[in-house]
């Protein structure tokens, strides 16, 4: 998940090249999202290729979303959207070890990029979404589980998990197999797993899991993402 080890360090706006913002993370030393834009690739990686496949395929009227590495929120804030326009029931559930703070969110600008109502019930909710649950609006609900991903624990499972850790290169523990066998154990037969990253021992891992593995076109800067459909 989008982690530091170290809350001293700050965090820095960075304009990327579609013009919308992300975070670098200095003490992990990557950014939150692509250098090649931020927006662009939340929306073709998790909304198009994760939760918009996984509604056409399906023709649900509600949808469940495990979110590993919540970050900036940037993620749920679009899938929410999605979700809100189509009057889809979304239940989203995030995982975040180290919350950016509230001030950081704001400065990021992805007010610009949804619904009034749905930006200003998130802000209002953050900092309590840590603790509880909330109703971002008639559809929509929120929680934060402020954990490290091996020590979460949940009863429910879901449709569509988006898998959005820093890169392996600087987050090796996110993307082994103990990591990747835990998150998978949340997803539901038939439910997808979507990520930025395609490497040849992702692909092995999820297999080994019982799961279909697809190369699908990636975002901007990127040839070939993976989706993965649990048997």
């Amino acid at each position: 998940m989008k982690s530091q080890n170290n809350l001293s360090n700050p965090n820095i706006i960075v304009r990327t090249a579609d013009g919308s913002n992300t975070i670098f993370n200095s003490q992990v030393g990557e950014n939150y999202h692509s250098k090649h834009g931020a927006l662009q690739e939340s929306r073709h990686v998790f909304v198009k290729m994760g939760l918009e496949y996984y509604s056409e395929k399906n023709q649900t009227a509600s949808v469940s979303i495990l979110e590993v590495g919540f970050g900036t929120g940037l993620n749920f804030l679009l899938s929410a959207d999605f979700c809100t326009e189509r009057q889809t029931n979304l239940d989203y559930t995030g995982i975040e070890a180290y919350p950016l703070s509230l001030v950081m969110i704001g400065q990021t600008g992805y007010n610009e990029y949804i619904s009034e109502g749905v930006w200003q019930q998130f802000v209002a909710n953050y900092n309590n979404l840590f603790l509880q649950p909330a109703q971002i609006n008639p559809f929509c609900k929120l929680q934060i589980a402020h954990c490290e991903l091996l020590n979460f624990q949940s009863k429910e499972h879901y449709d569509i998990v988006y898998f959005d850790a820093f890169a392996a290169a600087y987050q090796p523990e996110m993307w082994n197999e103990e990591a990747i066998s835990h998150t998978m154990q949340f997803l539901k037969p038939g439910g997808v797993f979507v990520t930025y990253a395609i490497t040849g021992n992702l692909k092995r891992m999820l297999k080994a899991l019982n799961c279909k593995v697809e190369k699908v076109p990636g975002a901007p800067g990127k040839r070939e993402m993976l989706r993965s459909t649990r048997f």
